[in-house]
């Protein structure tokens, strides 16, 4: 089917190493985003460049988000992204968590209509940049990007990426389809879908469902199943033994990497583990509660130990 399949960011789990690996094993014309980069007492964090430019990415189509409160802090993440030979910026007014919101950041900011309204004039001034935009329906209710989509629309973007709930839902509950239609309808702008793709078929759903639309974007469905959009993109779904083979040898090669340059069971630990945070139902309740239970190296390999049985 020809739609652009794009990996979401997740802080704390789909880092440079992640991404690496995961284009390794399992290839494709994947587009990576970098979990959100942002300011901290005025400068940008030193985490979030040193992943942005890390040479693990060489060889992979990477773009920086950046998450931002007002213009001012956007204009400076661009101009310093910019200094390190960005050609693409992906605006994230779509974190939905209560510790970025409440300083009006990502879905935060939705509401920050006078903010919102500078965008497009400061966008024009960077021409050698393409620009896109990750977005929630709004913050507590459902129709509050109808607010700002004349903005929006004033933008000139490669694609607008909906995760059609607001915030305050999370991730719970049904999204709401009547309005990423809505959205689709007014956007002048290209239209990506995100949101509870867990399978092949998911993806196909929406791209029937919705033709218009230019692409789909997918995060955590792609930690609890990393083949997920390769398997999209071949037209043909892995069998279970199969995809538990490819994720345990992606693993192998992520965990040799944090065993290589981190140092001790805790550092290595808290690198790794995350991995398996979504995967419960592809490698079963069993396995899956060990792994998080395990304190070192030792009954973590002996969890690893459960995955297929």
């Amino acid at each position: 089917m020809s739609i652009e399949l794009h990996s979401a960011p997740v802080q704390g789990h789909t880092d440079a190493a992640w991404r690496h690996f995961h284009n390794k094993i399992y290839g494709g014309g994947l587009t990576y985003y970098t979990p959100f980069i942002r300011l901290e007492h005025g400068e940008i964090r030193k985490h979030d460049l040193k992943d942005f430019t890390s040479p693990l990415n060489e060889g992979l189509n990477i773009i920086p988000q950046v998450i931002f409160r007002n213009t001012e802090e956007l204009k400076s993440l661009i101009d310093i992204l910019a200094e390190n030979g960005t050609q693409r910026i992906d605006l994230n007014t779509g974190c939905p968590f209560p510790l970025q919101t409440a300083k009006g950041r990502g879905a935060g900011f939705i509401r920050n209509h006078d903010e919102f309204a500078r965008i497009p004039e400061l966008l024009a001034q960077y021409h050698d940049i393409k620009f896109s935009l990750k977005m929630r329906l709004g913050m507590s209710g459902e129709d509050e990007w109808e607010e700002i989509i004349d903005y929006i629309n004033d933008m000139e973007l490669t694609h607008v990426t909906m995760h059609p709930r607001f915030a305050k839902e999370q991730y719970g509950g049904e999204v709401h389809l009547d309005q990423f239609k809505n959205f689709i309808a007014k956007s002048k702008n290209p239209v990506f879908y995100n949101g509870d793709l867990k399978t092949p078929d998911d993806i196909l759903r929406i791209y029937n469902d919705y033709p218009g639309i230019k692409g789909v974007m997918t995060a955590r469905g792609l930690l609890a199943r990393p083949s997920l959009l390769a398997e999209y993109e071949s037209g043909k779904e892995m069998p279970k033994d199969m995809r538990i083979e490819k994720m345990m040898r992606f693993h192998r090669q992520l965990l040799n990497h944090y065993e290589e340059t981190l140092c001790g069971d805790s550092q290595i630990l808290s690198k790794i583990k995350p991995f398996w945070e979504y995967a419960e139902n592809e490698i079963g309740r069993k396995a899956w509660k060990a792994l998080r239970k395990s304190v070192n190296m030792a009954k973590y390999h002996s969890a690893l130990a459960l995955i297929g049985q």
